[in-house]
């Protein structure tokens, strides 16, 4: 067995401590709790009206894709406009477009959450 193997398990095998750690707390505090006596409606949370995840989802999908596809036009464009020839200048542009992209969609997303 190569190295590779090793690298999977101890990742999964941290994947899976982490999930176990979260869920035997939680069900601990809850059991403890349920035995002092507390009104178990506190583990109800109420949900908020909110826009559905679909629509949220599709919106910040859609515009990191027009994010990276404006970096790779506008990194293109000044390529050849300004002759810049730096290995940097793609992979800045697009991930600076893609970070506009995902802030626009978190902006909408709000404006979503209020109607």
């Amino acid at each position: 067995m190569g190295p590779e193997v090793f690298i999977l398990i101890i990742i999964f095998g941290a994947i899976f401590g982490v999930f176990y750690l979260f869920f035997s707390t939680r069900n601990k505090e809850r059991l403890a709790l349920i035995e002092k006596g507390i009104d178990a409606s506190i583990f109800m949370t109420k949900r908020q009206e909110t826009a559905p995840i679909a629509k949220v989802l599709i919106l910040n999908f859609a515009l990191l894709l027009m994010g990276i596809g404006a970096g790779i036009l506008i990194a293109l464009s000044i390529q050849h406009v300004f002759g810049v020839t730096n290995e940097a200048l793609y992979p800045g542009v697009i991930f600076l477009m893609a970070g506009t992209g995902l802030l626009t969609g978190f902006k909408m997303t709000e404006r979503l959450d209020k109607e």
